[in-house]
């Protein structure tokens, strides 16, 4: 099992940056694949990006040229950088963890508690 812990979120401007953190402890982060989620409210949990074992990104294009995922396996901790962003990236922000390299909630079976971006216009 695998604990995913989810910080950085908070008020920015339309424009502004944020990098989003998510640490994991428990079963070897390395081993899983990752992925970035966010709901809005009254909307479903929704793909913003994963990154494979290997890191190898993949993004919703929603969010492509502006977000960047990466993971560093030595600190276990997986970031979503976010840049030029705008009032429709507000929502909670996840963290999951999975046995595949996916873009589906369904196959993630570990998840953070989320953090909150409310993006001002």
């Amino acid at each position: 099992q695998v604990q995913l812990v989810e910080s950085g979120g908070g008020l920015v401007q339309t424009g502004g940056s944020l990098r989003l953190s998510c640490a994991a402890s428990g079963r070897t982060f390395s081993n899983y694949a990752m992925g970035w989620f966010r709901q809005a409210p009254g909307k479903e949990r929704e793909f913003v990006a994963a990154i494979s074992w290997g890191g190898v990104p993949a993004y919703a294009d929603s969010v492509k040229g502006r977000f960047t995922i990466s993971r560093d396996n030595a600190k276990n901790t997986l970031y979503l950088q976010m840049n030029s962003v705008k009032p429709e990236d507000t929502a909670v922000y996840y963290c999951g963890a999975s046995d595949f390299y996916s873009v589906h909630r369904n196959d993630y079976n570990y998840w953070g508690q989320g953090t909150q971006v409310t993006v001002s216009s």
